[in-house]
This record gives C-alpha cells, structure tokens and sequence, in this order.
C-alpha cells in the first residue's frame, strides 16, 4: 500500500494511533531504567547520558524495522529441554522450555533488571554509611558504563517493542511513523520523570520496584508464561497513584508545620 493510500485510510489511522500509545506504554520500562541510572551520574552529565540513551534506542528499534524478517525469525525454536508445565483450561502449557532467540533475550534481559533493581534496592536500604556509600557508588558509574547498559536494555526493550508492532499492523511505514513519534514522547518526558524521581526518595524505591516486576516478567515470558501488558500496567498505574498521594499528603503536612 502506498503512503497516499495509507493517508486515506482510517484503518491506517487507527492502527497509527493504536501503536503509538502501545509503543509510548512499553517505552515506560525504557524510561524509569534510564532515569534511575542516569540519576547516578554527575549532574552536569544526566540530560546528556539520558539522550545519549534515548537517541540509541530510537537508532536500535530504526534498525530491527529495517530487519523486519530477521525480528520476525527470532520466534523460531532454537532448542527445547522437552519440559512442560500444566495444561490451562485451553491445553496450553502453563511454561515451557522451548526457547527461540527472543526467549534467550527476554531471559538475559530479564535477569539483567532482577540484579540491577535487586543491588540498587540492597544499596538503597543498608544503613551502614549510607550516604558515603551513596557517594562513592555515585562516582564509580562512569558515562560509559551507564551508556553500556542502557544499551544493554534497549536491546531488549526494543525486540519487544518491534514485535509488538509487528502482530498489529503489517504497514512498515506505519510501524517507522509510531516508534518515531513514541521515541519522541520518551525524550519530551525523560528529564521531567528524572528529576521527579530524584527529588522524592520514596519514589527510587518504588521505580526500583517495577523493574524488579518488569524482570520478573521478562523472564515468566522467556519461559512461555504469558502475562497480560494490562495487569501489569494497571498495578504500576494504581501503585504511583497511592504514591502520589501519598506525596501530596506529605507535602501537605511540612506546610502546615512551617
């Protein structure tokens, strides 16, 4: 289909518009990793190493979409342990280990988030000199090494993301047209989500939190467990609204103490 046919068609328009908000939605994952590890530089370098960050995982999901049949291939079975969880009500397997390519980099990823999140919530609680220690681990991530692995997770983020964009539309254009505009979304909201998460303590703990779940997540799914994207985004949705109010209550408490 031509893009004068795409522009003239309101199924196009749907689908555009359908995608973009899945690709904004799967791009929060992206956004909280970056923010909490951009957090942990030199002020002087955060917005660099947060666009730095955003702009390789607009290049790598530009690029998996060039590769579309190569993304595609990566479902295909690479080996099987030949193990099977129970059957559902539908006959299918609760988890298997039938693992393709995607499987292999949902589970690295997924891994990957569990230790981050786990040795930052760890960093986080031990009591023993912690603000020296806050210092000292503040300085040891360098621009590269935080670089290195945004890029880890934006390998992952974006496999993710371009699959999903492929079983909703067979469009190329339209696919180019909402990664672009989600992409764009991301670095709007990046240095204003960073700087939020910095200024409220409470809310490291929970961002730390959802990139332990979304781990967690990563890895059910590398396995065959599939969990529906809606629970997990409306249980992150429902936490930040008690968080914030919690916020707003606690805000309004040190006003009334002044």
């Amino acid at each position: 289909m031509s893009i004068v046919e795409l522009l003239a068609s309101p199924a196009a328009w749907a689908a555009l518009l359908t995608l973009i908000v899945m690709e904004v939605v799967l791009g929060i994952d992206n956004l909280i990793f970056i923010s909490i590890l951009s957090n942990k530089l030199p002020e002087a370098v955060r917005t660099r190493a947060r666009r730095v960050g955003i702009g390789l995982a607009l290049v790598m999901r530009l690029a998996l979409l060039t590769g579309i049949a190569w993304i595609i291939s990566l479902k295909t079975a690479v080996f099987d342990l030949g193990i099977r969880g129970a059957l559902d009500e539908h006959g299918v397997p609760a988890f298997e280990t039938e693992f393709s390519w995607k499987d292999l980099i949902l589970l690295a990823g997924g891994l990957f988030l569990v230790w981050k999140a786990t040795s930052e919530i760890h960093h986080s609680v031990d009591g023993d000199g912690g603000e020296e220690k806050s210092v000292g681990k503040a300085a040891s991530l360098t621009f590269t090494g935080a670089i290195v692995q945004i890029l880890l997770l934006d390998i992952v983020f974006s496999v993710d993301s371009i699959l999903t964009a492929v079983g909703m539309t067979e469009h190329v254009q339209i696919m180019y047209v909402a990664v672009i505009v989600a992409v764009g979304v991301m670095l709007f909201a990046a240095d204003p989500l960073a700087n939020f998460i910095n200024r409220n303590p409470s809310v490291v703990m929970l961002a730390l939190g959802f990139l332990l779940m979304i781990g967690m997540v990563l890895i059910g799914e590398s396995f065959g467990a599939h969990i529906p994207k809606g629970y997990i985004y409306t249980a992150m949705g429902f936490s930040a609204a008690v968080e914030g109010l919690n916020i707003w209550s606690r805000r309004k408490r040190e006003a009334a103490g002044r």
